[in-house]
C-alpha cells in the first residue's frame, strides 16, 4: 500500500508536468534500495532514471558498481531523456566530502574522477555535481563542492572536475548512442525483499542484500557485466540468470523461470527459495514452490545456523575448488529426484545429503545451491559457470582493474579503472602499425605512466594472427610498429 501510494503520488505530479510541458522529460532522484517503495514501479511512471551517487561516502568499487547496475536496470525500455539517449542521469554526484557522517573525511585526489568514470562506464549519459559552491551558512556549509568558499580556480576539486570535463569533450561523440548490454542477470523483487524483512524468519541473520553482493562481487571480479531484473520480466536476452533467495515466488514468476530454462538459459537458484507464494502462504506441494520439477529435486527441511557455526561442502565431479568451502547461515536438506549432485554436506546428521545440484531442463540447465557460503565459493562458482555458459570476461587485466563496456552497433568502448594506489602499464597487442599507433594515441591521452607493447605472448590464437611472439621475426613490420607507437606516444610525453 505504501509503495503503491508513493508511485501514484509521483505519477500524479508527472502527469501534471507532462500536460503543462509535454516536451520536457520528467524524473526524480533515486538511490539503490534505500527507500521502501518499489523502484521498478516508480521508474515506470517517470521518463528516465536519475540517481544519487554515494561514491563520496562509500568508495568500494564492487558495492558501488552493484548499486549503479541496479539503478540502470530499473528502466530498460521507453526511456525519454533530455539528451535523447537511453542511459540514466547522475543528478547528484557529490563533489567532495559530506557533512552528516560521524567522521567526514576528504575525498582523496583522483577518487572523484575514478568513480565518475565508473558511472559513465556503466551507462550514465549525464553527471551533475553537487554542489557548485560551498554555502557560507546553514547545516551544509562545510559540505564538499566544486568551488570552495574562497572561489579560487586552483582549488583541488575544481581542477579535478575541470579535467573530467575536458576529457569528456573528447569522449562524448564516441559515447553518444552507446549502451551497456550484459549477458548475465541477477533477479530481485521488492515484494520478496519485504517478505524477508517480516518477523519470525528462520534466520534473522540472513540478509538478501549481502547474499546478492556475494554473487555480484564474483562477477565483478571477473569483469562480467550484470543486469538486474524482476522474476516476472522477459529473461530471454541473458545467457545466465541468478535467482538468489526468491523466498516469495508467485506461480507466474515460477513459470517465467521455467520458460527461460526451457528455451536454453542457465538458471542458478539458491536456498530460501519458494517458501511462500505471493499471498505469503507456504506450499503443500514441496519446496521450492512450483520449481521442484525445474530443479529435479525437493527441499525437505532447512537448517538455520547461527553466525560462527558452519558446515562444510564436499564436491563431486569437475566443479573447481580453490578453497575449503563452508556452508553457513542456511542449509537446505535436498532430496534429489532426477538431478546430478554436485556437492554434499560433510557433517551433522545430514552429512552426505545433497547441497548443490544440476538438472537439465528442456534446452537449458537449472542449478541449485542450497546454502550460503563465503566469497571464495562464489568466485569458484562464477569461474565454473563461465566455462559452462561460454561467458568471457571483457578483457584480461591485472587484479583490481575494473573493466566496463559500452557499445553501439559498430563501436565498442572499453573503460579500464585502476582501483589500486600504484600505476599499471597498459598493454597493446596487435600487428597493424597504423592501428597500433591509433590505439597508442588514444591511450596516451589518458596520461598513463607507460605503454607496454606485447611481443612475447606465445598463445597460439595470438601468434596465428601474426601478433605476440610471432612479430620479432618479421623485422620490417616489427620496426614499423615500434616506430609508429613511439611517434604517437611522444606527442603526449608518454
Amino acid at each position: 500500500f505504501c509503495s503503491d501510494t508513493i508511485v501514484a503520488f509521483v505519477k500524479m505530479q508527472a502527469d501534471i508536468l507532462h500536460e503543462i510541458t509535454p516536451a520536457c522529460p520528467v524524473t526524480t532522484n533515486l538511490r539503490a534500495l534505500r527507500h521502501r517503495f518499489d523502484h521498478f514501479d516508480l521508474a515506470s511512471v517517470i521518463d528516465f532514471v536519475s540517481i544519487e551517487s554515494t561514491s563520496a561516502i562509500k568508495p568500494k568499487s564492487a558495492e558501488l558498481a552493484c548499486e549503479i547496475d541496479m539503478l540502470r536496470s530499473l528502466k530498460k525500455t521507453d526511456v525519454r531523456s533530455p539528451d535523447g539517449d537511453t542511459g540514466f542521469w547522475v543528478m547528484e554526484q557529490k563533489a567532495g566530502n559530506v557533512t552528516w557522517q560521524e567522521v567526514n573525511s576528504l575525498i582523496r585526489p583522483g577518487i572523484l574522477r575514478l568513480f565518475t568514470y565508473q558511472l559513465i562506464s556503466r551507462g550514465a549519459t549525464a553527471v551533475l555535481f553537487f554542489r557548485w559552491r560551498q554555502p557560507r551558512i546553514g547545516s551544509e556549509k562545510f559540505h564538499g563542492a566544486v568551488l570552495p568558499h574562497h572561489l579560487r580556480q586552483d582549488a583541488r576539486i575544481y581542477k579535478e572536475v575541470a579535467q573530467i570535463g575536458d576529457e569528456l569533450k573528447l569522449l562524448a561523440p564516441v559515447l553518444k548512442g552507446s549502451r551497456v548490454e550484459p549477458e548475465v542477470c541477477i533477479l530481485y523483487s521488492h515484494d520478496n525483499d519485504w517478505a524477508l524483512q517480516q518477523p519470525n524468519q528462520p534466520n534473522q541473520h540472513f540478509s538478501l542484500r549481502e547474499h546478492i553482493q556475494l554473487i555480484y562481487n564474483a562477477l565483478h571480479d571477473k569483469n562480467i557485466p550484470v543486469d538486474f531484473a524482476r522474476p516476472s520480466d522477459d529473461l530471454a536476452r541473458y545467457r545466465l540468470v541468478f535467482a538468489p533467495s526468491l523466498h516469495l515466488l508467485s506461480a507466474g514468476e515460477a513459470d517465467r523461470l521455467k520458460l527461460y530454462v526451457q528455451n536454453g538459459g542457465t538458471l542458478i537458484g539458491t536456498c530460501n527459495t519458494g517458501l511462500v507464494d505471493e499471498h505469503h502462504i507456504a506450499p503443500d506441494t514441496g519446496y521450492p514452490h512450483n520449481l521442484t520439477d525445474l530443479f529435479g529435486m525437493e527441499v525437505l527441511e532447512f537448517d538455520a545456523l547461527p553466525p560462527g557455526e558452519e558446515n562444510h561442502l564436499t564436491f563431486k565431479g569437475s566443479f573447481p575448488t580453490s578453497h575449503l568451502h563452508s556452508a553457513r547461515l542456511w542449509c537446505d536438506l535436498v532430496e534429489p529426484k532426477d538431478c546430478q549432485v554436485l556437492a554434499t554436506y560433510s557433517k551433522d546428521f545430514y552429512a552426505g545429503r545433497a547441497a548443490m545440484t544440476l538438472h537439465p531442463f528442456g534446452l537449458g540447465k537449472a542449478i541449485y545451491v542450497g546454502t550460503v557460503s563465503q566469497q571464495n565459493f562464489y568466485n569458484d562458482l562464477v569461474g565454473w559457470l563461465r566455462q559452462l555458459c561460454n561467458l568471457h570476461p571483457l578483457l584480461k587485466v591485472p587484479e583490481n582493474i575494473e573493466v566496463s563496456l559500452r557499445q553501439s552497433d559498430d563501436t565498442k568502448i572499453f573503460f579500464l579503472l585502476n582501483h589500486q594506489n600504484t600505476p599499471v602499464r597498459i598493454q597493446l597487442l596487435g600487428s597493424n602499425p597504423a592501428m597500433m599507433a591509433a590505439n597508442a594515441a588514444h591511450v596516451a591521452r589518458l596520461n598513463p605512466h607507460g605503454i607496454d607493447l606485447n611481443f612475447g605472448c606465445p598463445v597460439p590464437k595470438v601468434t596465428r594472427k601474426g601478433g605476440g611472439a610471432a612479430l620479432p621475426w618479421k623485422t620490417e613490420l616489427f620496426r614499423g610498429i615500434v616506430a609508429s607507437v613511439v611517434r604517437e606516444a611522444a606527442r603526449y610525453d608518454v
